[in-house]
């Protein structure tokens, strides 16, 4: 499935320059991004085992998957701008290496300060690696086919809760006890190794740019060039660091995205706790359970990006998912006990979250090039992944102080809404 879908992201019916690129950089570069994607979203199956076992509340579960957010988004632009100056191949390596060692250290948590902490430094550690295989992309497919080749690096999201979900379950339920460890605890080291494979691999499966690589022919590099070349003339290129930052537009992406992540973290690290008080009470059925939502949003991901970039159009194909993922998730709030309903309705929600997540990401490159995309990417994520801390931190608080779970989603829903009248106010020129 994940093949023949790279090879659709591609839009080369003529087995042209972009899909061989495709098929030479997409399949490794989701890999690494599943990787990523399994280790900072793993804390939500942990959850189900590890807040029991070491008494943590729902608020400091929250506030653990969140903190995460808060070094990821100090890091972000420093690494974007690293990665734009030395290269993917060998900051992309730095990023999964560290991020691998650090995760595994998860399984020697204690206390709720080992949390935060360890939690903060894999932030720390991550940061740079979505925006900076975003900006990576924008060197190799110009906007026509961008929103394609992003969506293949984005089905690791929902390939996560797919191979994820279940392969957690499993290991919390059979490996409890080996060595006297708790089955969360195995979870965290099992699953921190393909990063550490991934990174050693980056160096010889990652090139850096159309330039380095000898299976692009002369002809096939220039046609590369001059279609970037092409849509770096509609961009804008040669700003000062004040005139940057006075960019309306920039900061309007910013709350776009903000309010994209609201929603897109409720579902990763909230659904299992949602499937779990639907009936899910087992973790290896609430892991095959959880697979479910994911699925659909795999294939609402690649509907939308294939329909935006056939049509030109990107404002509408995001706040469309953003809408429908809201009222959905709205809607599972009223049959919490539901099991067959609740699914249903977490699939419709999460294919709305997850599309807007590969949505978004067709725009900033419509006014960005060059080391401004680099900064620019960085910075809108790293300010947008503030929600990935107010999200959780906000549930769980929610929870916490009201003992109801609906009062955490009504105000997701809310903050979802607002980002896609946001979308609005987008200019029309990010329509190609």
């Amino acid at each position: 499935m994940t093949t023949t879908a790279l090879r659709a992201g591609t839009g080369a019916v003529d087995g042209g320059v972009y899909g061989k690129i495709a098929w030479r950089i997409l399949p490794f570069l989701l890999l690494c991004y599943l990787a990523a994607y399994i280790d900072r979203v793993n804390i939500g199956f942990a959850k189900l085992q590890m807040s029991s076992d070491l008494g943590f509340s729902e608020a400091a579960y929250g506030l653990g998957a969140g903190i995460f957010f808060i070094g990821y988004s100090i890091f972000e632009v420093p690494s974007n701008l690293m990665l734009h100056k030395v290269g993917a191949r060998r900051w992309i390596a730095r990023i999964l290496i560290s991020w691998s060692l650090i995760s595994a250290c998860f399984a020697f948590v204690e206390t709720e300060t080992h949390f935060y902490i360890l939690r903060f430094l894999l932030g720390v550690a991550e940061a740079g690696f979505a925006p900076g295989a975003l900006l990576y992309l924008t060197y190799w497919f110009p906007a026509a086919r961008r929103s394609r080749a992003n969506s293949a690096m984005f089905l690791a999201i929902p390939l996560a809760g797919i191979i994820g979900a279940p392969l957690s379950g499993l290991i919390m339920e059979h490996m409890s006890g080996v060595a006297a460890w708790e089955g969360w605890r195995w979870m965290f080291v099992i699953e921190a190794l393909p990063a550490m494979i991934a990174g050693l691999l980056t160096f010889r499966f990652l090139p850096d740019r159309p330039s380095d690589v000898d299976w692009l022919s002369p002809a096939e590099k220039r046609q590369v060039l001059d279609d970037l070349a092409a849509d770096a003339g509609v961009r804008t290129e040669h700003l000062s660091v004040r005139q940057f930052l006075a960019d309306k537009r920039l900061w309007l992406l910013c709350a776009i995205y903000f309010c994209v992540v609201m929603g897109q973290y409720a579902i990763t690290f909230w659904l299992p706790t949602i499937v779990k008080n639907a009936g899910a009470t087992g973790p290896l059925m609430n892991g095959m359970l959880t697979t479910l939502p994911f699925l659909a949003a795999m294939v609402a991901m690649l509907g939308f990006s294939f329909s935006a970039d056939r049509h030109r159009e990107r404002r509408w194909h995001l706040i469309v998912p953003m809408v429908v993922g809201a009222v959905a998730l709205t809607i599972a709030s009223f049959v919490p006990h539901d099991l067959t309903l609740s699914i249903v309705l977490l699939s419709i929600a999460a294919a709305g979250m997850l599309s807007a997540t590969v949505m978004f990401w067709s725009l900033p490159p419509a006014f960005l090039g060059g080391v401004w995309a680099a900064a620019g990417i960085g910075g809108i994520n790293a300010i947008g992944n503030v929600a990935g801390f107010v999200s959780p931190y906000v549930i769980g608080s929610l929870v916490s102080a009201g003992g109801d779970l609906r009062l955490g989603l009504y105000a997701i829903t809310a903050a979802v809404l607002i980002g896609a009248a946001l979308v609005l106010r987008v200019p029309r020129s990010a329509n190609r």
